[in-house]
């Protein structure tokens, strides 16, 4: 089995070495960057898989370099934030990235995590049956999903999406006409049980729809169902 790279972005040396025990235990191989700018450069020379980065760094934080990894990659990035408001995380997660962990974090619970955004990016869960589908293909009133290679065109025009974003509308458009809440979304999207899932969901289905251009179109593909959730009709 080859060798799963992993790039820890953090200017504290002791989370750095704390993580790379964890993660070299399990079987990952993990690169180190003690700034943005070093991250940036291995990330350019090495087949990572997933960045785990910290928000706080003097010169480039970690915000900016999630944008940057965003402007050409989509592989899972996980933040590290030494602040727990919501804020912080909104704005890490509004930036492209999948995951949060809030400083200090238990090992275990960032390799679990780790894992998990590894597993959704290399294999998708299969969902129900129930529409128009081919070669694991859905599609709906000018969106096609295919599954087998993450590839989402709407109107023929291909848009590029996160793991955890095409996990989403995959979720939605797999039952159309059925509302699901943010929690159902959030336990079914990032296999957890349910934590602060009304922001962290909110900020996903955001993204989602400017990367679809929603507020262009005249009919809108993701529909909000206020108090209740957000669905796809048919």
């Amino acid at each position: 089995m080859p060798d799963i790279n992993i790039l820890v972005v953090d200017d504290e040396k002791e989370i750095a070495d704390l993580v790379e025990i964890y993660l070299v235990s399990d079987g990952y191989k993990v690169f180190k960057a003690s700034s943005a700018e070093e991250g940036l450069r291995i990330l350019s020379e090495e087949d990572i898989r997933l960045v785990l980065l910290d928000i706080m760094m003097p010169g480039m934080d970690g915000i900016t370099m999630c944008k940057k990894i965003r402007e050409t990659s989509n592989i899972p990035i996980i933040m590290l934030s030494a602040k727990s408001g919501d804020l912080d995380k909104i704005m890490g997660l509004g930036t492209g990235a999948d995951d949060y962990v809030t400083k200090p974090f238990n090992p275990l619970e960032l390799t679990a995590r780790v894992k998990s955004q590894l597993r959704r990016y290399t294999q998708l869960n299969p969902n129900n049956a129930g529409v128009e589908r081919a070669a694991n293909e859905i599609n709906i009133r000018g969106l096609s999903i295919n599954k087998d290679n993450h590839k989402v065109t709407i109107d023929g025009e291909e848009i590029k999406l996160t793991p955890i974003e095409f996990d989403i509308l995959y979720l939605l458009a797999a039952s159309p006409g059925k509302v699901f809440s943010t929690d159902e979304i959030f336990e079914k999207v990032w296999n957890e049980k349910v934590y602060e899932a009304n922001n962290t969901v909110m900020v996903h289905i955001r993204r989602l729809r400017g990367k679809m251009k929603e507020d262009s179109r005249q009919e809108k593909i993701i529909t909000t169902v206020w108090g209740v959730g957000y669905k796809i009709e048919k």
